[in-house]
């Protein structure tokens, strides 16, 4: 028997430990293949099962051109409440431009951009050009106030930052300059902040600032030479390498930054386009914000994979807003979360909507009550729902 012997004043106290040997053991066995596998090194951390389905070995970027030659004259984004509407070819051809110009601006491959606003075009053409750039996206939580945006900011050192001047109550630009107040009397480009270290740059969709940029100017900077030198970067590009930075919700501390691969993203979005049984006569209403997995990757990514439409209702969510995107976009999935399709079922005019196109969707994010998937299988036609990130009973199977 394994033990230890306790000196005291008195006589030595023997004590008994049966499990010392065992762990003993075991931390020798460990030491010894570890002393025997150094010679023969890991190159490939990735650990495969079986693959019913092989991954997809494609960037963010390769996938987009590929459906921009395949399906060039078919809408991509339709940003419904703007008016706002992009066949792949027109997309494909904007995100060329944003990632040049966000060459030109001086932001390089592994730079951190910080997407901060609401469901907009712009959100989704910055998904897409800091993609083909290989910057990685930071998806900012638009309901952001100046503690959190700079923790985020700090975390991840952002080197640009994107946002409108103002959404509902949220004033953008104020906000920073709580935690930036360099920003108003810096040239654009040039920002050297104390609290913020790492950024220098800030873009704004609609109004011209002291110390910014505005989105036209970056979509102009980018000439034959940063075009030639985007072109040049594609190949360099690797699927396992960080694309884009999604933040948890911080309900039990700090938020938590999860960074995710090309190969993350475009697989996430392939399977689930495969399960839904998407293609590109599909067209998804999304009115969940762009900021979270569930509309950047199911959404704009599953669009980006089998072709299909992606359709945004609003700039953030409105019952009515969706129903009639839906009924006037004819969009046949639906992909929102149990709060929402509860919203929309409620509308007082919901049966003037049609929504026969409808045929399927993703409930996600929570529990489902059984009683709301039965209404939403038989009164909004989605019989192919699917319930993701969250659960509901036997019953909902009858």
């Amino acid at each position: 028997m394994w033990g230890i012997t306790i000196e005291a004043s008195s006589a030595p106290l023997r004590v008994e430990l049966p499990w010392l040997q065992s762990d003993l053991l075991f931390l020798h066995s460990a030491l010894h293949r570890r002393t025997l596998s150094a010679s023969h090194r890991v190159t490939d951390s990735y650990v495969k099962g079986t693959l019913d389905v092989p991954l997809v070995e494609k960037t963010v970027g390769q996938c987009l051109d590929e459906k921009a030659e395949r399906f060039p004259h078919h809408d991509a984004f339709v940003f419904h409440r703007d008016g706002v509407r992009k066949t792949f070819a027109q997309f494909k051809e904007e995100v060329d431009q944003a990632a040049a110009g966000l060459l030109a601006l001086g932001l390089k491959k592994g730079d951190r951009l910080g997407m901060w606003g609401p469901n907009k075009y712009e959100w989704v053409l910055m998904q897409f050009a800091t993609a083909q750039a290989g910057i990685i996206l930071v998806s900012v939580n638009p309901a952001y106030q100046a503690h959190e945006l700079e923790f985020v900011i700090r975390k991840v050192g952002c080197k640009a930052l994107v946002f409108p001047a103002c959404f509902k109550s949220q004033k953008y630009y104020d906000i920073l300059k709580q935690s930036c107040p360099e920003l108003e009397n810096s040239s654009p480009g040039g920002i050297k902040s104390k609290r913020l270290p790492d950024l220098t740059t800030v873009i704004m969709l609609d109004s011209k600032l002291p110390g910014t940029f505005h989105m036209s100017e970056v979509m102009q900077a980018g000439d034959s030479s940063h075009m030639k030198q985007l072109r040049a970067l594609q190949p360099t590009l690797s699927c396992s390498e960080p694309i884009n930075i999604q933040f948890t919700s911080g309900t039990t501390g700090s938020p938590k930054g999860a960074t995710l691969s090309h190969r993350n993203i475009v697989n996430n979005a392939n399977l689930i386009g495969m399960r839904l049984g998407i293609t590109e006569q599909d067209r998804m209403c999304i009115p969940a914000p762009l900021y979270h997995c569930l509309a950047s990757v199911g959404g704009c990514m599953v669009t980006a994979l089998h072709g299909s439409s992606c359709v945004f209702s609003a700039p953030s969510f409105e019952g009515r807003a969706t129903l009639e995107a839906v009924s006037r976009e004819k969009c046949s999935f639906l992909l929102g979360t149990p709060t929402m399709f509860i919203d929309m079922l409620s509308q007082p005019d919901f049966d003037s909507y049609d929504l026969s196109t409808l045929r399927g969707g993703v409930i996600g994010g929570s529990p489902v009550p059984p009683e709301i998937m039965k209404m939403v299988s038989t009164k909004m036609h989605m019989p192919e729902v699917l319930v993701s990130g969250g659960c509901c009973d036997e019953s909902c199977k009858d």
